[in-house]
Formats: C-alpha cells, structure tokens, sequence
C-alpha cells in the first residue's frame, strides 16, 4: 500500500525595514499601493473579503483570512492550482519593523510554483520597501 504525501512547503522571507509599522501596514493594506509594489487589485482591509490580484501573466484569487492593523494579515493565494496562503507578520524593532512573509501550502508537485514564489516574493518586498520610503 502506498501513501500519499501530504507535506507541503513554505517561501519564508524576513526583512526589517527602516519604518514604522503603521507606513507598511498601509502600503499592504491600500489597494493603491499594493498596486505599486505587487499587483492591480480590489483589495479592502476586512474579514472574508475576496479580491483579485492581477499581473501581465494571469490572476490570482484571494481572501482575507486574518487582519490584525500593524500587526498581522492573512489572505488566501489561489493561482494556477495552487492553494496557498499568505501571512504577513510585523514586529516593531529598533530600526523600524521586522516584517515576516509566508507563504504556505505549495505541494511537492509544485516545485516550479515554489521556485517562482521564493524569486517573485524577493523582488516584491524590495518594491514594497520602495513604496513604503515615498510614503508620507
């Protein structure tokens, strides 16, 4: 008898940034902005709202799952047969925020969902970093 793995893989990615917890939460919670470093989207900042990311390569359909101002969110990440969900954790530091993203549930058929992920996540938080220094 053979047994199925069930196991499924995370992207971790852990930067601090050198702002305040309340200027990123914004630039992840304001759908102008999310725009700017991720994707166009209808984002709205509450409990089991669903919204859609959109990129130049396809779509990705979300919900929020857990919203927590300036300190954590969660939101479902389906795309393409993925079934993942995105956490972001912020802790507030010396130097401004450690800001903490996962993004949970990738299969181990899934390793190219995963090496995309591990790369695409990379350069959005260093556009988000960008976005976040232009903010007011």
């Amino acid at each position: 008898m053979t047994t199925t793995s069930t196991e499924t893989r995370s992207v971790v990615i852990e930067r601090d940034f050198a702002h305040a917890p309340d200027k990123i939460w914004r630039a992840l919670t304001q759908p102008h902005l999310i725009a700017e470093w991720l994707m166009k989207n209808d984002f709205v900042p509450a409990l089991d709202h669903r919204f859609t990311l959109t990129g130049d390569w396809g779509s990705v359909d979300c919900r929020v799952l857990e919203i927590e101002p300036q300190r954590a969110l969660a939101y479902s990440w389906d795309a393409m047969g993925l079934e993942s969900v995105v956490t972001w954790t912020l802790t507030p530091s010396a130097a401004g925020t450690h800001v903490r993203m996962e993004q949970a549930g990738f299969r181990p058929d899934q390793q190219q969902a995963f090496a995309g992920a591990k790369f695409g996540w990379q350069k959005f938080l260093a556009n988000l970093d960008e976005v976040v220094a232009r903010i007011d």
